[in-house]
Formats: C-alpha cells, structure tokens, sequence
C-alpha cells in the first residue's frame, strides 16, 4: 500500500491537532469496523467564516492525514463552502489514497458536518435541512 508524499506529511506533521475550548460547533464520528474516531472542532464567526478548525483523532496515518487535510480545507471559508468538502476533494487535496483508506476521507467530510450540525443545533437552528443527514462512512 502506497502513501502519497502529502499523506505521508500530514500523518507525520498533522496540521490543527488538538481541541477548541470554547468552539462553537462539535462533530464526533467513528467507523466501528476500523475503530478509527474522529472528532472535529470549529470556530465560527458572525459572518459565518470558519476562523479556526482543529481536530482529534484516533486511527491510523491515512485517518490522521484526512482530519489534518480537511481542516486545512475550511479554515477561513465560509460554511456555505465548508458544506460542499467532500471525501473526493480530500482525497484530491492528499494526491490520493489507497481503495482501502478511502473511508477515512469519508470520515473526515462526515466529522466536519457533524460539527456543522452541532454549531446550527446550538443556534437553534435544525441542522437536517442545511447539514444534511450524517453517515457513519462503511469499511
């Protein structure tokens, strides 16, 4: 199995490792067949733009890499933009990934929406509409 040089980077040097204290939105998602978990915490402003994301995650490298490459993706966009990651881009923005660790890239599309549908949640505003249903990605 054949990592990237950016895959390799990012597991080696993850970027926004660790925890927001007072972030405004909270996703937490696992894979029960791989026991990979991710948690993702983002800070948002008035206007909507994401000025901070930072992530936890327990798995392994291409799942590090994908959390690390994720929030590197939308910090400073908008949620709008935040909205439309997804796994493909990821795995674009990584220069690819084994068939086999696609589901990581999944995982961290899904944990930045479910962070997303924290911070509407927490707005009182129903996330469904907006966020969309969340998937715990399969194997």
């Amino acid at each position: 199995m054949l990592y990237s040089e950016k895959v390799l980077d990012h597991f080696s040097n993850p970027r926004n490792v660790g925890e927001i204290e007072d972030a405004d939105g909270v996703g937490e998602i696992g894979n029960a067949k791989c026991g990979d978990i991710m948690k993702m915490y983002l800070k948002i402003d008035d206007d909507g733009i994401i000025t901070d994301a930072k992530f936890k995650t327990f798995g392994c490298g291409a799942a590090v890499a994908t959390s690390s490459m994720a929030t590197e993706l939308i910090k400073g966009k908008s949620i709008d933009d935040a909205l439309k990651l997804t796994n493909k881009a990821v795995v674009e923005a990584l220069d690819g990934l084994p068939a086999v660790k696609i589901h990581c890239s999944v995982l961290a599309e899904q944990a930045v929406r479910c962070a997303l549908s924290d911070y509407y949640t927490r707005k009182g505003i129903d996330p469904l509409p907006i966020v969309g249903e969340i998937h715990e990605p399969e194997e």
